[in-house]
């Protein structure tokens, strides 16, 4: 059943309208890039830019905090078309429609990223990028190349950085502009002359920091292949330490700065200066100890060599001294040869004595045996009998007729049987 009064709708106050349109726009809408012409552009002294984004039929507020502002690699300006990375919301106090930006771009960048993006995938997938055909750097270079505009800042510091490190090296300037249109290929024509005149062991492409469009000659594929194809090593060093291009990427040795790229392909004078010099200290130390240690071999050596007269006079008094020692035996020695003919007869009597007591001890074991000797028992008329199996028989007890029985006398043996009723 309806009501017969509706109720009235809810009301809501200003800032909660503001809320809610703020969050469903919000919700509505992602990140996205939107292309305009920048106006009204203000620079706050918290460090936010605030500015119109405009083309021919409208234009929408914006607010680009500090925050993503400090990174900015150039002054937002009137009149710059320009592409924002931002997301759609509302500024609920004065409920105006709003971007907050999160990155800026010069226009047509974008197309550029995709192509720089695009070339570093074809190079790396040729292999290009591999870290396995990055050669070194020689250590003491004959000469250095510089490809190079001849107004760069960047030979300049290149050339101050070399006059401080390696000013006894010679340096060969290949000019060729690093900006505007066919910049690329002149660059690259500059490497490839460097190549074919064969006059350095290092070549340094260089420039100094820049935007994208600056930087975008190195970017190109024809001066790319041109460093590929060097057989000189290559040391890039363009822009600054943030920037990369694709020079960096197929260079041999990529340096953050071209004072960087200076110090990389030369050997420090002072350094090496400071290296010598320690090295000659270590020298000079080595050197006097061992001369310290061969002049004290050398002294012990002088101390054991003796002149003739000197080797002389030491065997005579070494002569003297074997000839007291062998006086002070003589007599020693017949002393002992009295005592050996002395203990020499001692043992001779003994020996006799010995003798003699053994043969009477053994003249009566002789008679003790001769006593216990059954074949003088024998002698006396009596006699062994033994049966068949060789027992000699005490006692009559056991014997059978006809048993064989042998029978020794003192001479000889005879063959018996016993005799029934025996």
């Amino acid at each position: 059943m309806r009501p017969l009064f509706p109720q009235p709708a809810p009301v809501v106050s200003v800032s909660e309208l503001n809320k809610r349109v703020r969050a469903l726009l919000e919700n509505q809408f992602e990140l996205l890039w939107v292309a305009g012409e920048l106006s009204n552009v203000k620079y706050a002294s918290s460090g936010h830019w605030y500015f119109c984004l405009k083309d021919a039929n409208a234009q929408i507020d914006c607010a680009m905090f500090r925050t993503r502002a400090q990174f900015l690699d150039f002054r937002p300006e009137n009149g710059q078309q320009v592409e924002v990375r931002a997301r759609v919301t509302l500024y609920e106090p004065r409920g105006s429609y709003q971007l907050v930006v999160e990155e800026i771009r010069k226009a047509g960048l974008g197309a550029l990223y995709e192509a720089f993006e695009k070339l570093k995938a074809k190079l790396s997938a040729e292999g290009l990028f591999d870290a396995g055909r990055k050669r070194a750097l020689p250590a003491f270079p004959r000469a250095i190349g510089i490809v190079t505009s001849r107004e760069a800042a960047a030979l300049r510091d290149i050339l101050t950085t070399l006059g401080r490190r390696a000013c006894m090296t010679p340096v060969i300037v290949y000019p060729a502009p690093v900006q505007g249109e066919g910049a690329g290929a002149q660059l690259a024509r500059a490497v490839q002359a460097a190549n074919a005149r064969g006059e350095c062991d290092v070549l340094i492409v260089a420039r100094g920091g820049g935007s994208l469009e600056d930087l975008w000659a190195f970017n190109e594929e024809v001066l790319a292949r041109a460093i590929a194809a060097s057989s000189i090593p290559v040391v890039s060093g363009v822009g600054h330490e943030t920037d990369f291009t694709i020079a960096d990427f197929v260079a041999d040795v990529r340096a953050p700065t071209p004072t960087a790229a200076a110090a990389a392909a030369s050997a420090d004078r002072l350094a090496l200066c400071e290296s010598v010099a320690a090295i000659r200290r270590r020298l000079g130390r080595d050197l006097r100890r061992m001369l310290e240690t061969r002049s004290q071999r050398l002294d012990a050596l002088a101390r054991r060599l003796l002149t003739p007269a000197e080797r002389l006079a030491r065997d005579r008094e070494r002569l003297a001294q074997l000839g007291r020692r062998l006086a002070r035996a003589l007599p020693d020695a017949a002393r002992a040869h009295r005592d050996l003919v002395r203990i020499g007869q001692r043992i001779a009597a003994a020996s006799q004595r010995g003798l003699a007591e053994r043969a009477r001890r053994l003249a009566g074991a002789r008679n003790a045996l001769g006593h216990l000797d059954p074949t003088q028992v024998l002698a006396r008329g009596y006699s062994i009998v033994r049966d068949a199996d060789g027992q000699v028989r005490r006692t009559s007890r056991g014997l059978t007729p006809g048993q064989p029985l042998e029978v020794t006398f003192s001479e000889g043996t005879a063959g018996v049987a016993v005799r029934p009723g025996g």
